[in-house]
């Protein structure tokens, strides 16, 4: 497994800054949201993104894909009664598709919980009909792209509109695409899942429609800085063979960016070590 961090913790600092940063403290790649890059990230050319692979892999690191897709450019949502507003918002997936396939990454991560709220006298059935027709746009930009495209559940407390596993599987049964698919958010998961996080993992990876994980612990901070235990999630990772990409999402920077960062990567990195000398031993 590969462990990235998601650059907004480090949003004061310049980009290759950041991936200066990141490679220092011992991280694989960044995982980006795109509203750091630029006001508009629609209107990133080819040329802007391939300089902006170019200085992550001068520093090492990988862009591993995108997430928290839709804050910017202002004014998108998939669940709007507004046609005009979702074939804006679905233009916006699309392009983030390819530009995250320019970058070099290989998963989009779909949270925007601001941009998924169901409007007043919007009906839960409307706004999923919405939503799936910008679904299934973007599945299909990103088949065309060879990246995935994950639904995000959310805690609760950030949106009333899929927030569990089972809801984001749904919508992908009904788009029917391979390169639709969903993830598992921890800090979400752990708030709002009858489930464990690691039985949460064993029973849905089977399926075959998780694609990525984030790590952060129900407090909104980093692994490590709450009560969350993270050895167990790594260890059920482990075992169903997840070979993928663990993103590092706090929200809550303890006691600032950087230093949050540094004590995320030390924290998985331990946890990775022991698990490896314990598998040795076996």
């Amino acid at each position: 497994m590969k462990i990235a961090l998601c650059n907004e913790v480090l949003r004061p600092l310049a980009f290759e800054r950041q991936c200066a940063l990141a490679a220092a403290l011992g991280y694989d790649g960044l995982e980006i949201a795109p509203f750091t890059l630029a006001d508009d990230p629609t209107r990133i050319d080819a040329g802007q993104a391939r300089a902006l692979a170019r200085i992550a892999a001068d520093h090492g690191l990988a862009i591993t894909g995108l997430h928290w897709l839709l804050v910017a450019p202002l004014g998108l949502s998939i669940t709007s009664a507004d046609a005009g507003v979702r074939r804006r918002t679905a233009d916006a997936m699309c392009r983030l598709v390819e530009l995250c396939a320019t970058l070099g990454g290989r998963v989009l991560v779909h949270g925007s919980p601001g941009q998924r709220r169901i409007g007043e006298g919007t009906t839960r059935e409307a706004a999923t009909a919405y939503a799936l027709e910008c679904f299934a746009r973007a599945a299909q930009a990103a088949e065309a792209a060879r990246v995935v495209y994950c639904i995000e559940p959310l805690a609760r407390a950030e949106t009333e509109f899929v927030n569990t596993v089972a809801e984001a599987v749904h919508m992908v049964d009904a788009v029917g695409s391979p390169a639709l698919r969903t993830m598992i958010d921890c800090s979400a998961a752990a708030q709002t899942e009858a489930e464990s996080v690691p039985a949460l993992i064993e029973r849905w990876w089977p399926t075959g429609k998780l694609a990525h994980v984030q790590v952060n612990d129900p407090n909104r901070r980093g692994p490590g800085q709450g009560a969350l235990a993270f050895a167990p999630i790594l260890a059920v990772l482990r075992r169903v063979g997840y070979d993928g990409v663990i993103a590092v999402e706090p929200f809550d920077y303890q006691p600032d960016g950087p230093q949050c960062a540094a004590r995320a990567i030390g924290y998985l990195r331990g946890l990775m070590e022991a698990a490896d000398v314990e598998a040795a031993d076996d």
